[in-house]
């Protein structure tokens, strides 16, 4: 199945714009404008909580299983859910939206037709914003009041009220949180005693076919459980550059967003976070190790600062390995180096395969991008390559990750892994013409992939096109042409150049 084409789920009034053009949708529920939403808010019980079965106990009564080659009785989960359902909390969220103008309703035109009269002079006043409710889910870690939850749950949040299952409610505050792995922590205000704490668990030793339970509060039914097995490890799904899902059969709905998913011990491995919208048993988690890494920026209200090397990198193929007299087939082949950066000081260069960073193996990269991504600038890595089918180790300092929206050139990688784009939007992928054999011109973008259906496809833009200039100004590379749509308004349109085999042509591309 390619994810790509499929419809993701997750709460649409917490999107921003880069999962819009994914179709990802927010699995916390946003209701309409000046209602509550009926969502689903999933809850995590906590470990360690009053009364609470410890999880060595709970995973003991569970995990007896029927001898070897006999069908028996499957083991109840009761013992596990009473052990951690009390740290799983309901996140209650409000927001302000700016309201539409509106005008005092004298004129008949305004009134009966619903809209201004373009031979009006009046100036519309601007309605009073407008109350926007909110639910998700999250789970308790520290017994001073600190959860975790998805970032998309809290993003643009003015007031959080926080409900455990024992009755109480907190309001709350976000301490930090990440667009980019979707993870967010929030802080409990207020007289904290005896708060019901779940445990992180190693989301690593987790293996496809193990037994997971998740808590939540699905389309408002409160603590609701489920129960299936992790389907599939390290997804992507489109929805970042730093996609490593954890894919779950058990039951997730809209709702459950920020909620745990536990393993057998009752240790939290996963942040539910999405779902694929039509399909069943098809949701993703993030795995609680990302969480990990990132804690100890967010608890201290940090921005997160992610390492770089300042590269272009696609998969290596078994062709690629071939050509290149690699003896591995698995790695992240250097495309292309940027000028003064990290990687260039370093001595990387174009065609080197890295295999792995300190050590750790890398077999993509979107695994390089997470390596790297995840240390903090400055740090001294080992990167293992292969050149010219010899292999060597390239000691280098990392540098600082720029903004997502200066990386990125459309649907097949990037620079590091870029998050998607407005090329996305558009329904285009392009690449350094400098890049692709056959090129007409070494100089410009060389349209690789356009949608069926896309504003790119209404513009009569079509593969091997090379664009060389856009909106008047040149276009040398990608990023060049990345930067000039990034930075167009919407509505309006832009003028490409285009070389062809036979000449030059003219192609207006609108922006959505």
């Amino acid at each position: 199945m390619e994810l790509k084409k499929q419809r993701l789920s997750r709460p649409a009034a917490a999107m921003g714009p880069g999962i819009l053009a994914l179709a990802v949708f927010a699995l916390a529920v946003g209701a309409s404008c000046g209602s509550s939403s009926n969502g689903a808010t999933a809850k995590s019980a906590g470990v360690g909580g009053s009364g609470a079965a410890s999880p060595s106990a709970a995973s003991s009564s569970v995990s007896a299983g029927a001898p070897s080659g006999q069908l028996g009785a499957l083991p109840s989960l009761a013992p596990l859910v009473d052990a951690v359902k009390a740290a799983v909390v309901n996140v209650d969220v409000q927001s302000r939206v700016k309201g539409p103008a509106l005008s005092d309703g004298s004129d008949l035109f305004e009134r009966f037709f619903g809209f201004q009269n373009p031979r009006s002079n009046r100036r519309q006043r601007e309605a009073p914003p407008q109350i926007r409710q909110g639910a998700g889910s999250g789970f308790i870690i520290h017994p001073n009041g600190t959860l975790l939850t998805n970032n998309h749950v809290v993003e643009g949040a003015d007031a959080i009220r926080v409900h455990l299952e024992d009755g109480r409610a907190f309001d709350a505050e976000v301490l930090g949180r990440d667009p980019l792995t979707d993870i967010a922590v929030v802080k409990l205000k207020g007289k904290l005693e005896k708060l019901p704490v779940a445990t992180l668990g190693d989301s690593d030793a987790i293996k496809v076919g193990d037994w997971v339970v998740a808590i939540g509060n699905p389309f408002g039914l409160a603590s609701s459980v489920s129960a299936g097995i992790i389907s599939a490890r390290a997804r992507q799904i489109g929805a970042g550059p730093f996609d490593d899902f954890l894919q779950t059969d058990a039951a997730i709905n809209p709702g459950n967003s920020g909620g745990p998913l536990f393993n057998m011990k009752g240790e939290v491995i996963g942040i539910n976070t999405a779902i694929v919208g039509g399909g069943s048993g098809i949701g993703f988690a993030v795995p609680s190790n990302m969480a990990k890494l990132l804690l100890p920026q967010l608890e201290k209200g940090q921005k997160i600062r992610r390492g770089w090397l300042g590269v272009t990198v696609q998969d290596l193929t078994p062709e690629l390995a071939k050509s290149l007299n690699v003896p591995v087939s698995r790695g992240a082949v250097v495309s292309d180096v940027n000028p003064d950066t990290p990687a260039a000081k370093a001595g990387l260069k174009p065609e080197d395969v890295v295999v792995a960073v300190d050590g750790n193996p890398v077999d993509s990269n979107r695994a390089l991008t997470r390596s790297v991504g995840f240390k903090s600038p400055g740090t001294e890595v080992t990167l293992t390559i292969y050149r010219g089918g010899k292999k060597q180790d390239l000691k280098l300092k990392l540098g600082e990750r720029p903004p997502e929206d200066e990386l990125g050139t459309g649907f097949g990688g990037g620079e590091e892994g870029g998050a998607p784009s407005q090329s996305d939007k558009l329904g285009l992928a392009f690449e350094d013409a400098r890049q692709v054999q056959g090129a007409p011109s070494k100089k410009g973008a060389v349209i690789t992939s356009v949608e069926p259906g896309s504003p790119a496809d209404h513009a009569d833009l079509r593969p091997g096109m090379v664009v060389i200039e856009a909106a008047g100004k040149p276009v040398n590379n990608a990023r060049d042409l990345n930067r000039i749509l990034r930075d167009a308004k919407s509505g309006s349109t832009v003028l490409l150049r285009i070389e062809i085999p036979n000449g030059r042509i003219l192609r207006a591309l609108p922006i959505p």
